[in-house]
């Protein structure tokens, strides 16, 4: 790659293209893989428990023939996490200290009681990003959230700024063991606050379905229904639709509710009740 007096990340960024569509594959190369990683998220998202094994018998079932490697490969790459009983959920550091989980028989009756995280991967017309999201767990309430053409830590602390900064402080904030959220950069935040801090364990697999299924909503409501082009084009349709998902769209297991309306609510009636 020829040297530049701009950095690769403030061109990616003036040009609106993630940083992982910057770096030269052979385009036929490229194209295939943008195809499976779109096929196999749409999989994922049906069968969330499937393996890279089932996914390729999916995958053949849809006459595309992939080897087991190749499906591993991608999954790695997109981070895609199978949803099943297991020690971690997502891809964890050794060196980074992993939490207690403090959600066993706890009742989450009332907004800021219990917060929680996920990544996600968007693809593109050309290329995927990633997309990490703040949520209320009582209301559903999507709080912040940011879009990365990594999987750094960095734009997770930044969605997790500004929920605390739009939001106040939740009693419990609790995530996956990944490296992003077991990371000094993340923890450190939310020690400031006082906040405790919560890590799904063995057999805690099912706590990712109240995020999963926000996902799921957003990809076959959204995400699919637009080939983005440019990651500045996936934030203002991801943008649309987190704001139609918090003050419009009403969800049965809140019966009938909108997740803007259960978060406020509960807020006002904490507020009359401590008056």
């Amino acid at each position: 790659m020829h040297k530049h007096k701009i950095p690769l990340k403030k061109r990616c960024e003036l040009l609106s293209i993630p940083r992982s569509s910057a770096y030269y594959e052979s385009t036929a190369n490229t194209s295939r893989d943008d195809l499976l990683m779109r096929t196999m998220d749409e999989i994922h998202l049906r069968l969330p428990f499937y393996g890279s094994r089932r996914i390729c018998d999916e995958l053949a079932d849809e006459e595309v023939v992939v080897n087991r490697k190749c499906v591993q490969r991608l999954m790695r790459r997109m981070g895609m996490n199978t949803l099943y009983p297991k020690p971690n959920t997502s891809r964890a550091n050794q060196a980074h200290k992993v939490y207690p989980y403090l959600l066993n028989d706890l009742k989450i009756d009332s907004a800021d009681q219990v917060w929680c995280t996920d990544i996600t991967y968007i693809p593109m017309k050309k290329g995927f990003v990633y997309l990490v999201a703040i949520m209320d767990w009582y209301s559903r309430k999507v709080l912040s959230w940011r879009l990365s053409n990594t999987m750094d830590t960095a734009f997770c602390v930044s969605a997790l700024q500004e929920a605390l900064l739009k939001h106040g402080t939740p009693e419990i904030f609790n995530t996956d063991q990944g490296s992003q959220f077991t990371s000094e950069d993340f923890t450190a935040v939310l020690i400031e606050k006082n906040i405790q801090i919560s890590m799904d364990g063995k057999g805690r697999w099912v706590d990712n379905v109240f995020i999963e299924r926000l996902w799921r909503s957003l990809k076959y409501e959204e995400v699919y229904l637009h080939g983005y082009e440019t990651m500045a084009h996936a934030r203002d349709g991801i943008s649309r639709w987190f704001h139609f998902y918090n003050q419009r769209r009403k969800h049965q297991a809140l019966e009938k509710m909108t997740p803007d309306t259960v978060y406020y609510e509960s807020l006002n009636a904490e507020a009359r009740a401590s008056a």
